[in-house]
């Protein structure tokens, strides 16, 4: 095996306040405010508004970690593992699965929803009537494989804003945004939005960077990655969600050594780039201690790289190129372990060195070793990784080596490979060996998982599956979990259920 490596020889948390705060109170009523910019449509105006903002800047925004450890603010969750801290989360549903608080009218689109600050934030796209004629986007042949073929689509990308309370519109910001990604996935926005205290930060499919106020959708300041950049749009479309590090916004970017750039995230002016691969990929970038140095993770098309986060430097880096550039997964670590896994049979277990300046891969999997997941991302818990491989098939893979202990492909619904088969999973952090599990066909899956096994306790459909792909509808948008809740959506709507104890068991 040839593999290139190259090695080079500061924690502070995202600070959020709850939603159930008097801070997020206000937000809620201050949302019905007329917006400052054409482009965001607030719902309606409140009387008090003038009164509600005085109050709002006297009152303190930060909360400690335990008070906002219940909202998802972001791709993944609190701290980008899909884990769930929740401790009242019911142990079977009811006979009609469980109680459905709410549910609103949305447009197409992967981007998962945002939870926090009393409102749940979503990305869609309203696409322009199909003319039939629409031009491609190719400069030579068209492609034969249709998972390749790209038009310029007309349209508009859209950020949703809904309290979080009863799922009621309270603002809403679009933008015009045609897209020339691949034709058969370009229904909408792939980037879960991050919420940030008072801002709302997005990437669109067609790298539209945007900073918006979360009391009512007013642009406070816009990038635009293919004119700022000069790059293109991939074939799949921007879609690492942004990620907020103390005054930073890390976004994936892509081109000439702006893979991944860094920006003030009050003004969006440029603190550092970093990195040039062949395509920026589709993982999202996250920051873990790893050896003696807090890291900033990001694999790109031709490998994972561990940067400072304060100045863009690498640490290291390890050659792991993926197929057709599909690096989805999120880089999962536990201990001086990364594990990442992508298309095509792959999958590697990548040691850093106890300073955090070096990094090798100590095992790479295949089609019958690791896990060769392509749209989720696994979780590791004492020494083991648990995900969905490539057609739905469930694995746990001992991390030592990548054998695979066992797999299975009921999560999926199946008993054999399906076209493109995904489950999610999130570990409650909770309970010892419980997971939720979220399936292509729209069910909720309440498992136990440990390397003896899989247990199903329950599953219950909670939303339709409405995107066409390889034969069969499916949806592939991650939910958020808040507050005892789950938000989920597909390309028609946005659903809220309850999962709480409370109300969901028999």
């Amino acid at each position: 095996m040839n593999r290139k490596c190259w090695n080079k020889g500061s924690p502070t948390a995202l600070i959020r306040h709850n939603g159930n705060s008097p801070m997020s109170s206000l937000i809620d009523h201050a949302s019905h405010a007329a917006a400052k910019h054409t482009d965001a449509q607030p719902v309606a105006k409140h009387p008090m508004l003038p009164l509600i903002l005085v109050i709002m800047a006297s009152c303190p925004v930060v909360q400690p970690a335990a008070l906002w450890g219940d909202d998802w603010q972001q791709w993944l969750g609190p701290n980008r593992d899909g884990t769930w801290a929740a401790d009242n989360i019911t142990k079977t549903f009811s006979a009609n699965g469980p109680e459905l608080l709410w549910k609103q009218a949305v447009g197409g689109g992967y981007s998962g929803p945002a939870v926090g600050s009393g409102c749940v934030i979503l990305m869609d796209r309203i696409a322009a009537p199909n003319s039939g004629d629409e031009e491609f986007v190719h400069e030579g042949e068209i492609p034969r494989n249709r998972n390749f073929v790209r038009q310029r689509l007309p349209g508009k990308e859209r950020v949703l804003c809904f309290r979080e309370s009863d799922g009621k519109l309270l603002w809403q910001h679009q933008y015009d945004c045609p897209y020339s990604t691949v034709t058969t996935y370009a229904i909408g926005p792939r980037a879960t939005p991050t919420i940030d205290k008072d801002r709302v930060y997005t990437v669109g499919a067609e790298g539209d960077l945007r900073c918006l106020r979360i009391t009512d959708g007013s642009m406070i300041w816009s990038k635009d990655f293919k004119t700022d950049y000069n790059v293109p749009t991939p074939n799949w479309g921007f879609a690492s969600p942004p990620l907020v590090d103390e005054d930073r916004l890390i976004c994936i970017v892509g081109g000439d050594s702006s893979g991944c750039v860094a920006f003030d995230k009050h003004t969006g002016r440029e603190l550092w780039r970093s990195l040039t691969a062949s395509e920026p990929g589709y993982s999202a970038p996250v920051i873990r201690t790893v050896g003696e140095h807090r890291q900033l993770l990001i694999w790109d098309s031709d490998a994972i790289h561990g940067l400072d986060p304060a100045n863009g430097k690498p640490f290291w880096s390890v050659e792991f190129p993926s197929t057709y550039a599909m690096s989805v997964a999120t880089p999962q670590v536990l201990d001086a372990s990364i594990f990442i896994m992508c298309f095509n049979g792959k999958s590697c277990l990548i040691n850093v060195g106890p300073d955090g300046n070096d990094a090798k891969i100590q095992w790479e999997g295949d089609r019958r070793t690791g896990i060769d997941g392509v749209h989720n991302t696994a979780q590791l818990v004492d020494g083991h990784a648990y995900g969905c491989g490539n057609g739905g098939r469930y694995i746990c893979a001992r991390l030592s080596d990548g054998k695979r202990m066992w797999e299975t492909f009921q999560p999926a619904s199946s008993k054999r490979p399906i076209s493109w088969g995904n489950v999610f999973t999130v570990r409650l952090t909770a309970y010892k060996d419980r997971y939720l599990l979220i399936n292509d066909h729209g069910e909720i899956i309440l498992a136990r998982m440990d390397p003896s096994g899989y247990t199903e306790l329950d599953r219950a459909p909670v939303i339709a599956p409405t995107h066409q792909v390889g034969g069969r509808k499916l949806v592939w948008s991650h939910p958020a979990f808040a507050n005892g809740k789950i938000y989920l959506r597909n390309d028609q709507e946005l659903r809220c259920y309850d999962l709480s104890e409370r109300t969901g068991s028999q």
